[in-house]
C-alpha cells in the first residue's frame, strides 16, 4: 500500500494536484503529497499506530461504509488510483459534498444508502477487495458482516473502526471490544490484525478481519 511516512507525519500522493481537500497540507518533494491528519482519518491513526497487514492496490475496489464528506475516502482515493471506491454514505446533506468530491476523483462512486440495508445497492456494488465500515452505532458490527458476506471477494478483508461509545456508553470499552470480536468469531470471521486509535480516537479499535469461506 502506498503511504509516505515522514517525521511523525502520514501522506498520500495527490491524486488531483494543487486540490486540497479538507484543508490538509500539501508537501512538494519530487511530487505532491497530502498530509494524512490522523485525527481527522481513523485509518491513518491505525497506520501511524502499527497497522500492517492491510494491502491495497492502485487497482483495489473498495466498499467504504459511513464515508461522511469523504477525508478518509480520498486518501484512499489516492492509492486505489486505478480502483474503485463505492461510498455509501445515509445522510443526503453530508452526501451532497461526497458527490463534488466524486467529480474531482472519477475512481469514487458516491452511493447515498443505508449501509444497514446492503440489498438496496446490491445491484451496483460488485465484489470488493475491502470493506471499510466507520458507521457510528450500535449495531455496527452486524451491518459489517451483512456487507462482508454479500461483497467481500473471497481473498477480501475488512477493516472494523469499533467506536465503543456508540455501541454502549456505561460498559467499558474493553469489554465492549472483546463482545464485537466474539460476535465476528461466531459468524465465521477471523481477526488478522487489531489496533487501538489512541491518543488519536479515544475508547476506538480497529479490527481487520477475513471471512472464512
Amino acid at each position: 500500500m502506498k503511504v509516505y511516512f515522514k517525521d511523525s507525519n502520514i501522506a498520500t500522493k495527490n491524486l488531483t494536484p494543487k486540490i486540497s481537500v479538507y484543508g490538509e497540507e500539501l508537501i512538494l518533494e519530487d511530487e505532491e503529497y497530502r498530509i494524512w491528519n490522523p485525527r481527522r482519518s481513523k485509518l491513518a491513526a491505525a497506520l501511524l499506530n502499527g497497522l500492517e497487514k492491510l494491502e491495497l492496490e492502485d487497482t483495489s475496489k473498495v466498499l467504504y461504509l459511513g464515508a461522511s464528506t469523504g477525508t478518509t475516502v480520498s486518501h484512499i482515493s489516492d492509492i486505489v488510483v486505478n480502483g474503485r471506491i463505492y461510498a455509501v454514505e445515509f445522510s443526503p446533506t453530508t452526501a451532497k459534498k461526497l458527490i463534488r468530491l466524486s467529480r474531482q476523483r472519477p475512481n469514487i462512486a458516491p452511493i447515498l444508502a443505508d449501509a444497514t440495508k446492503p440489498k438496496t445497492y446490491l445491484n451496483i456494488v460488485e465484489k470488493t477487495d475491502l470493506i471499510y465500515c466507520d458507521v457510528a452505532q450500535p449495531t455496527q458490527t452486524q451491518l459489517f458482516m451483512k456487507n462482508m458476506n454479500l461483497f467481500c471477494k473471497e481473498n477480501g478483508v475488512g477493516l472494523l473502526m469499533i467506536k465503543a461509545r456508540s455501541i454502549d456508553v456505561v460498559q467499558k470499552p474493553k469489554k465492549i471490544f472483546k463482545e464485537q470480536e466474539k460476535k465476528l468469531k461466531e459468524k465465521g470471521f477471523r481477526i488478522i490484525e487489531k489496533v487501538k486509535l489512541e491518543p488519536y480516537e479515544k475508547d476506538h479499535i480497529g479490527l481487520l478481519v477475513e471471512k472464512n469461506f
